[in-house]
């Protein structure tokens, strides 16, 4: 009798240990699924605050456009510095270059159909083509070393880029803007549209770089995730 009550003990030793092995393992997967779960919430809500950001910051950059604009050279007056760009090289440096670039063709149409409305399909082009080059340029060489030193070089090369772009994109379009032969349009080339994009660049690019500097202070402190 004795041995088969041993055999039961036994018996019921390794139930419990199945159950108990059982339990953990479910255990374990809930938590898994949980984790797997949090994941994809996170996933989900990061494009909501991406594309919300994106959203207020082409508000902004609409707004500031509206708050102050300045023809530099008598000799083309429309080539008039804003500070739109800055909000949108900021978008870039945060989330890249296709989200630089899709904030700049909102921009650049609502801000052709309110603000500059004067210019037409051509202004919202141009603004798409200048800052859409920038920001490719810029975007790309900054999210592989995400540094001081590779912000400044891809700000360089974006604002090159740029005045290099719209050296093209004016030979082009302006003389369709002017109703004008492209004669006309080459005299300005060297005394107004290359100082005025190197300045429009360099001047937000300045800016934005200084901003960008107090919001990486500011969600370091805050520890908000973008």
């Amino acid at each position: 009798m004795s041995c088969f009550a041993c055999t039961a003990t036994v018996l019921e030793e390794q139930t419990l240990k199945g159950e108990c092995f059982q339990m953990e393992n479910t255990r374990k997967f809930n938590n898994e699924g949980a984790q797997r779960e949090g994941i994809k919430a996170m996933e989900h809500r990061m494009p909501v605050k991406k594309m919300v950001l994106i959203g207020m910051f082409s508000a902004i950059s609409v707004i500031l456009v509206y708050l102050f604009r300045l023809s530099l050279f008598p000799m083309a007056p429309f080539l008039e510095y804003d500070m739109a760009d800055i909000p949108i090289i900021l978008i870039t440096f945060m989330y890249g270059p296709s989200a630089g670039l899709i904030t700049t063709v909102i921009v650049s149409v609502i801000q052709g159909v309110t603000v500059s409305a004067g210019s037409g399909w051509i202004g919202i082009v141009m603004h798409i083509f200048a800052t859409g080059s920038y920001v490719l340029v810029a975007g790309n060489i900054y999210k592989r070393r995400k540094n001081i030193g590779w912000e400044i070089i891809a700000m360089v090369a974006g604002t090159l880029t740029m005045t290099i772009s719209m050296v093209l994109w004016n030979m082009v379009f302006t003389p369709i803007f002017m109703g004008r032969a492209i004669e006309t349009v080459l005299p300005i080339l060297v005394p107004a549209i290359i100082p005025f994009n190197l300045f429009k660049a360099g001047v937000n690019s300045l800016a934005a770089y200084f901003v960008f500097k107090v919001l990486q202070q500011v969600i370091k402190k805050t520890k908000i995730s973008l």
